[in-house]
């Protein structure tokens, strides 16, 4: 892009040099008030055009406000499939008239994937203006935000100026989230071998009110705090003490092979299914934890606590399925930083023989197995009927089958499993 841009700069040049030498020629031989006229306005034009040189465009600055194209503000994270506003404010110095400013803007992955905006203003008395332009739907993931280019060109359109400036803003987009108003089929998963080991770990309610919290679809009518909801105007939910914190350690099954091609969104899926569990666990204070294998092992002891969900959402935010081995042998190699007795939720699209050997590994080691089984979309019937699926659950491991979001709340309340 920029030996073209030279080149078409070279030959502009050449074509000017051409019509200026023209119009001397035309002085020197022909003379007259004509060719004068002639010569004096060309020097005027070329004059005009080096002068361009001076336009302060070189020197531009500016700043970039963001907010969410949906009105909100705040500083939370936008969520992915959320677009986002950004306002730029662009000042040029110097005096010199500028028809129109050119501004392109750079957005940049944590992958290295960019993204290009183009726009333009039209400058004022004080040789500034704005430009608002809007993303697509973002992916989930850590951006920010490259140098700003701006560019000006000459009434005549022949040659172009151009500077750039860099206002620093960096943002996250988290994985998506569904609420979960309670896990059913993850306390069912606290029965078999070793219920002994995780029985005095599960949560259980009092009736002691711990304080107030937003309505979730599907709380009961005893569960709603009529004052709060009159005060606030919003559905509110009574929070009940509990007994004592459940242990629950979430493995990402992060297989590289696994989400290539066409199943990328697969990953994306059991990523955000991760985060709607340990958000609904944190805002239950449960005690929930993460192992993620991948070209660098994360493991997120289970605990209660703010810090610990806002740990855990960050590393979900820019984590890839870049894992260069099967679910099996992450474990095998992740022996050391599993805890007994407590409940391991698989998120995975291992299935068969790799699913069957991985919950048995875990099962032999103490601890509760369950799977959330990430299935392609329109395979469910066949997925949630399978020998190796049935087999599991005869044993009594909890397996659930999940093929779009939504669909969470209801597979683990007892949609998806045994």
């Amino acid at each position: 892009m920029e030996m073209l841009t030279l080149s078409l700069q070279r030959r502009r040049l050449l074509i000017s040099a051409f019509l200026y030498g023209g119009a001397l020629l035309y002085l020197l031989f022909q003379g007259g008030k004509t060719a004068v006229m002639l010569f004096v306005i060309m020097n005027a034009l070329l004059l005009y055009l080096m002068l361009g040189r001076f336009s302060g465009i070189s020197k531009v600055s500016g700043s970039r406000t963001l907010r969410k194209s949906d009105g909100g503000h705040g500083d939370y994270a936008l969520a992915a499939g959320s677009s986002l506003t950004v306002k730029l404010s662009v000042k040029v110095p110097g005096y010199y008239p500028i028809p129109f400013v050119l501004v392109r803007d750079q957005l940049l992955r944590n992958n290295g994937q960019p993204l290009q905006f183009e726009s333009s203003f039209v400058p004022n008395l004080k040789r500034s203006g704005e430009v608002l332009y809007t993303t697509p739907p973002l992916q989930r993931g850590e951006y920010r935000f490259g140098a700003t280019a701006c560019s000006s060109h000459d009434v005549f359109g022949l040659f172009e100026h151009s500077g750039s400036f860099t206002e620093e803003s960096v943002f996250s987009v988290m994985p998506q989230i569904v609420p979960l108003r309670q896990q059913r089929g993850l306390q069912l998963g606290a029965r078999g071998p070793y219920s002994h080991a995780i029985a005095s770990r599960s949560a259980k309610e009092t009736t002691q009110i711990n304080g107030v919290r937003e309505y979730v679809p599907g709380d009961r009518l005893s569960r709603i705090h009529w004052h709060a909801t009159a005060r606030t105007g919003h559905w509110k939910s009574k929070e009940f003490e509990r007994e004592s914190l459940p242990r629950t350690l979430i493995i990402l099954d992060r297989d590289a092979k696994a989400y290539s091609g066409a199943r990328a969104d697969r990953f994306e899926l059991a990523v955000s299914a991760a985060a709607s569990l340990i958000e609904s666990g944190g805002r239950g204070e449960t005690a929930m934890g993460l192992l993620s294998a991948g070209s660098q092992r994360a493991i997120f002891p289970p605990k209660a606590g703010a810090e610990q969900r806002g740990a855990i959402m960050q590393h979900l935010t820019a984590v890839n399925a870049d894992a260069e081995q099967p679910l099996f042998q992450t474990l095998a190699a992740s022996e050391s930083l599993l805890d007994s007795g407590s409940i391991a939720l698989v998120i995975s699209t291992a299935s068969g023989k790799e699913a069957s050997a991985s919950l048995e590994w875990l099962a032999r080691k103490g601890l509760k197995p369950c799977l959330l089984h990430i299935a392609d979309v329109g395979g469910l019937a066949a997925a949630m009927n399978q020998d190796w699926q049935k087999l599991l659950r005869a044993r009594g491991w909890p397996v659930f089958t999940l093929t779009q979001l939504p669909e969470l709340p209801a597979v683990l309340e007892g949609g998806g499993g045994a």
